[in-house]
């Protein structure tokens, strides 16, 4: 080991604390034991061989690829200068202990100006000294980053209740998801990105960072005590999925589950969907109210996807509800979230059975032009944004302004409020359930049991 490359590893070094640095150093034994040693040069190198050995069940081949890419490009006498986005121009026969400590230490413990070159270097294609990448090159790399991301998740059991089996096409989700980060990039006037442009990027854009450091500690098993892994997903309870096929989808979910503030950290929870309730309007409603927080999601006859979020349990009357922190989303064809402008606080609408008011539910704009409307009877909806929503700054979400549903879900994510004294709360039972008799003579008399589809199964239904 030469006294410059000494000093750089050093320093790179230092940023781990003391019992964190031979977990770190020890790396490159465990992956040279892993796959046996290369038989040219024992002991020196790391081969595409070893990397594949370690990350193979969480990561797909061109993601690994990219990693060893990266380290092999990684020129340790230029490290302490990587901004400038020079790599290593010798040839690429393996990676060096030096090369990994760095790698290791920029991708965990770096600022965005050291991964900027790294993120440069797993970008481009195959091994060079490219000093610009393409936004397309941007978004090939996400996807595989992503995809790695959910491959985690899948494989150390880390789903929080979510069945994959059972939700949208996670494969679609990773191109939404890298198109919505890749959008945040601010590329050069000639269209491209070079280092300075993936810098200003990653420090704007957090799950850049965070879905890198996963895949390295993660992929390469590298264990620092006190730092607990991320948790990408809400906490999932209480969902039939035997019955099920959601809206939703892993990486939607772990762009939405984000925006929602810090305070919802309450499980998910199902409280509609027309799959298993019909399409009704009053059943809706009644999955809807005193519920506390809701995602609605929405996906029309067109094929898209959107919906919104609601701050506040939604409650029945002719006024405007909610607070600014209330925003509308798009799912399909795009990823977006749009926010409250500050511009009125036409935040939610709900309103049922009256004569003179708009009868159906809303989020943003004003009656008429809502910029998420749906009818009261349930098979028509509107989002007008002429050009964009007054409250959220929307465009039109739907793919025509007067959009027919397809299907609809609700999905409770905040603590739901203490129910009122007197009406039935956890572990109290309806009069039906105390007396079965009322309720069979109700059934001789023809009575129909509204409440019988209004209440949610009491049954564990997570498997």
């Amino acid at each position: 080991m030469g006294n410059t490359e000494s000093v750089v590893v050093q320093k790179r070094l230092a940023r781990f604390r003391p019992d964190e640095r031979p977990v770190v150093e020890g790396v490159f034994n465990r992956l040279q034991g892993g796959a046996g040693g290369p038989s040219g040069a024992p002991g020196k190198t790391l081969t595409l061989e070893m990397l594949q050995s370690s990350m193979g069940s969480l990561a797909p081949d061109s993601m690994i690829k990219r990693v060893y890419q990266c380290m092999c490009s990684i020129d340790p006498g230029l490290a302490a200068h990587a901004a400038s986005g020079k790599t290593n121009t010798s040839a690429v026969s393996g990676a060096g202990r030096e090369q990994l400590v760095i790698f290791l230490a920029d991708t965990l413990r770096g600022t965005a100006e050291e991964r900027a070159p790294l993120i440069m270097a797993m970008s481009q294609h195959g091994a060079g000294t490219a000093t610009v990448v393409s936004s397309e090159q941007v978004v090939e790399f996400l996807q595989d980053l992503i995809s790695t991301v959910v491959q985690i998740l899948v494989h150390r059991g880390r789903l929080q209740g979510w069945k994959p089996e059972r939700m949208g096409d996670g494969s679609l989700g990773v191109k939404l998801l890298a198109e919505q980060m890749c959008s945040e990039l601010k590329p050069l006037d000639q269209g491209g990105c070079d280092v300075s442009c993936l810098e200003d990027w990653i420090f704007r854009v957090s799950q850049v960072s965070l879905y890198l450091e996963m895949l390295v500690t993660e992929g390469l098993n590298v264990s620092l005590s006190g730092r607990p892994a991320p948790t990408l997903l809400p906490p999932c309870r209480e969902t039939p999925w035997k019955q099920l096929k959601c809206l939703l989808d892993l990486p939607t979910l772990m762009f939405l589950a984000p925006q929602l503030p810090d305070s919802y950290s309450a499980p998910w929870r199902l409280v509609f969907s027309t799959q298993l309730h019909g399409e009704s309007f009053t059943r809706m409603v009644a999955g809807l109210i005193k519920c506390g927080p809701t995602v609605l999601l929405i996906k029309d006859s067109k094929g898209h996807v959107f919906g919104g979020f609601a701050s506040h349990a939604w409650e029945i009357r002719p006024q405007f509800q909610g607070d600014s922190r209330c925003f509308l989303f798009t799912v399909f064809p795009r990823l977006r979230v749009y926010t409250a402008t500050g511009y009125n606080q036409h935040f939610m609408y709900l309103n049922q059975n009256q004569q003179t008011m708009p009868n159906g539910l809303g989020m943003g704009g004003q009656h008429g032009y809502f910029g998420l409307w749906l009818d009261c009877d349930f098979g028509r909806g509107h989002s007008r944004a002429r050009p964009k929503c007054t409250t959220y700054g929307s465009p039109q979400l739907s793919g025509e302004d007067e959009f027919t549903l397809d299907s609809v879900e609700v999905w409770a994510v905040g603590k739901p409020p203490e129910p009122d004294e007197g009406e039935e709360g956890e572990g109290k039972k309806s009069i039906l359930d105390v007396d079965p008799e009322v309720q069979a003579m109700m059934e001789m008399a023809g009575k129909t049991l509204h409440s019988q589809g209004l209440r949610e199964p009491e049954e564990d239904q997570d498997q």
